[in-house]
């Protein structure tokens, strides 16, 4: 189903992923709608510059938007239908510019995005009913890798899995991260916060100069990119006066067209290491232990940590594990544990180094465990390069390597159709997603009451969550089937007492679902709301009309905050 018969990803495993994604809508009809306060008249003059602009082969309208919807969106959420008027497709920064210029004469707004695989978050759909979906996949070069200093320089179009295949190509000797997909783009992904799994798999952390395009169609670039001729464009994040780079993340203020992100050094030596607990309360001990190591540099990279029903999505569907009603009970998760070789908790990471340094790590990390987590099981894996050389990535067995070695895949993508139980069944996700102090027993009531709103609904609990040295991202994914009124219904049940039950204890999502946008923004509420009113200041600054993603992240142009919904 590419748009116009051309292929959004050269990669037919990722195509036909996306085919699949959109192949099986729960409404078949693109509704038309005009932009916010826009004339047919208007509209129609506007679309005829731009397809002048870029060509018919770039402006897409009614039944070819298609694959500009939510994928996974839920009729019964009490929200309007997020639905674009049109879609534009530039390749270039002219081509941007030149969208640009039309839209701000007619005062349309636009909704950015680059491969649109924010799935479970809105995927490639507007906050604003009406808007252009601006979509930046064609712009897909890979600029630079610098093989010396690690970094990339990268347009929104080029996904994980190009990256990866440009490194690999080249023989260059540095390891991209990737996402849990690979079909994402790296500057989408990085401006969403969104994480991976090597060393530099903090996405946003290794931002080096970006250029953005503002709404005006002006260019400005970042750090010491701004220097025309500067020798450390992408190798620091220092600049000179104030630094900007993060008023462009998860944001509406520019559209960010050029990315240096730096990049893991190919290592001599990887340890794979799993550690599991056979009780839910271990979780306690899980965050409590491995968050020290985390803050004292024993463990330098991101832990993750996934429990048992999550972990079983990826081997069999609900209906398999479990023929009884409602959530599978404790006694049979604890006989999948022998079943999956696992623990009701598992964590993962990697050590990534010389093999000495990385071999002393391990056995601090076995010293402390046999101190302080006696009940739990470490294992591990060393990899290292032939004759003291650097690692392959692709000599690391997949069972112990693959994403967190940097290569891309879909390997989680049977998660999606674990509610999948009858003929014509469509998997779908959304996610609670709140950063948590990384506190044992804060962290153990929070799954606690998680799980048990899961099961108010009948569902699973599905969860894992990402440790940094002071937080956790905490993922409740909500898996359903998007043909199943009862289980889309239930799944937006549990969100909203998630919400409610995560606002009560101080939680904030650290990225949202279009329909959560507002929500989340309103509890940013220190001097009435002053971040928010000081960033729709700056909105105001730098795209009078208004056009830039209206509504993203809770932050509106003041034409079009009659929209803003916080309740």
């Amino acid at each position: 189903m590419a748009t116009n018969g051309l292929p959004k990803y050269a990669d037919p495993i990722y195509q036909t992923a996306h085919d699949e994604a959109f192949s099986k809508p729960l409404f078949e009809t693109i509704q038309i709608v005009l932009p916010p306060d826009v004339s047919q008249e208007d509209f129609s003059l506007a679309i005829e510059k731009l397809e002048g602009a870029l060509g018919k082969d770039a402006v897409f309208t009614g039944q070819d938007l298609k694959e500009y919807v939510d994928p996974y969106e839920i009729p019964e959420s009490s929200q309007e239908r997020n639905v674009p008027s049109a879609a534009v497709c530039p390749s270039s920064v002219p081509d941007l510019q030149a969208v640009l210029k039309v839209v701000n004469e007619y005062k349309i707004p636009v909704w950015t995005f680059s491969r649109g695989k924010n799935f479970g978050y809105g995927g490639p759909a507007p906050r604003v009913s009406g808007s252009i979906a601006l979509d930046l996949h064609r712009m897909n070069k890979v600029l630079e890798v610098n093989d010396k200093f690690s970094y990339a320089v990268v347009e929104p179009g080029v996904t994980f899995g190009d990256l990866y295949e440009y490194c690999a190509k080249n023989k260059l000797k540095a390891w991209p991260s990737t996402a849990s997909l690979g079909w994402g783009s790296v500057i989408g992904n990085t401006l969403d916060r969104g994480l991976g799994f090597v060393p530099t798999g903090v996405h946003h952390e290794n931002i080096a100069g970006m250029e953005v395009v503002l709404a005006n169609g002006d260019v400005v670039r970042t750090g010491q990119f701004a220097m025309s001729n500067s020798a450390s464009s992408h190798i620091t994040k220092l600049t000179f006066g104030p630094t900007i780079d993060g008023l462009f993340l998860q944001s509406n203020l520019g559209i960010v067209t050029k990315m240096g992100v730096h990049l893991t050094p190919q290592p001599q030596a990887y340890i794979a290491c799993s550690f599991d607990v056979p009780e839910f309360e271990h979780i306690e001990t899980i965050v409590d232990v491995f968050g020290e190591m985390r803050r004292n540099g024993t463990l330098p990279y991101m832990v993750y940590v996934f429990y048992i029903a999550e972990w079983a999505t990826m081997f069999a569907k609900h209906s398999e594990w479990w023929q009884g009603e409602g959530p599978i009970p404790d006694w049979r998760l604890k006989e999948m544990q022998k079943d999956l070789d696992a623990g009701i908790w598992t964590v993962k990471f990697g050590l990534y180094g010389p093999t000495h340094i990385v071999k002393a790590q391990i056995e601090e990390v076995q010293r402390v465990v046999a101190k302080d987590a006696p009940a739990g099981r470490l294992r591990h894996k060393l990899f290292t390069g032939e004759d003291g050389g650097l690692l392959e990535a692709t000599s690391v067995d997949p069972m112990y390597g693959g994403v967190r070695v940097g290569i891309p895949s879909m390997w989680n993508i049977p998660m999606v159709n674990y509610y999948n139980s009858r003929e014509g069944s469509v998997g779908a996700h959304g996610a609670y997603s709140p950063i948590v102090p990384l506190d044992g027993k804060t962290v153990l009531e929070w799954a606690k009451t998680a799980k048990a709103i899961s099961a108010e609904q009948g569902f699973d609990f599905l969860c894992d969550f990402f440790m940094h040295e002071r937080y956790a991202i905490f993922v409740t994914m909500l898996v359903f089937d998007k043909t199943n009124a009862e289980q889309r219904v239930g799944v937006d049940k549990i969100f909203h007492r998630l919400f409610e039950e995560g606002s009560k204890r101080g939680f904030a999502k650290y990225r949202a679902h279009l329909n959560h946008m507002d929500i989340n923004a309103e509890l940013f509420d220190f001097n009435n709301h002053a971040y928010r009113r000081f960033i729709e200041t700056l909105k105001e600054c730098l795209d009078p009309n208004g056009i830039l993603s209206p509504g993203k992240m809770g932050i509106w142009p003041q034409r079009l905050k009659y929209l803003r919904q916080v309740e």
